[in-house]
């Protein structure tokens, strides 16, 4: 199986399970933090809608220049979050099906304006950037579910509040 592939079997795999933590997520306790220097739960559930975006950035911008592109996103309710997941995911599935390997191997690079934060080839940035970054976060979701006493979803077993599957 080519790498790209592989990628796109991981990002559809890890996409469900993503998508199954986001619909729990309670958008009227949007601005609720567990701490005072913690994201609040609309802020990182926002990211993590957002997080598979970095598979097309990394993808279509061979230097992402932070000084120059934005991250921001707004989802107001659990509908337009799973609407901002869901495009994300498509865009990312779309370019990841059109991509070359060997364009896999050509270098991406991190910066803010002039100051160069990294060079890596585009398939470490997709994983690193994207699915463990993503995975960083969910898990960090996760947390904020269970602290409002939200029944967590499994994602790779089963969790105290449901079976896997």
């Amino acid at each position: 199986m080519s790498l790209k592939n592989a990628f796109i079997n991981e990002l559809k795999m890890e996409a469900a399970s993503t998508r199954k933590m986001l619909e729990r997520v309670p958008m009227d306790k949007a601005d609720w933090k567990p701490h005072e220097k913690s994201s609040s739960l609309g802020q990182l559930a926002k990211h993590v809608a957002n997080t598979f975006g970095w598979i097309s950035n990394v993808i279509n911008i061979d230097e992402y220049d932070f000084a120059v592109h934005s991250r921001t996103t707004e989802a107001a309710n659990s509908e337009e979050l799973l609407k901002l997941f869901d495009d994300t995911v498509a865009n990312a599935l779309a370019d990841l099906e059109k991509i070359g390997e060997e364009e896999l191997d050509k270098n991406w690079v991190v910066k803010q304006g002039e100051v160069v934060y990294f060079t890596l080839p585009k398939k470490a940035g997709i994983r690193g950037w994207a699915f463990s970054h993503l995975i960083h976060h969910r898990g960090q979701l996760s947390v904020y579910l269970r602290m409002l006493d939200v029944p967590v979803p499994g994602m790779y077993g089963p969790t105290a509040d449901e079976a896997f599957g």
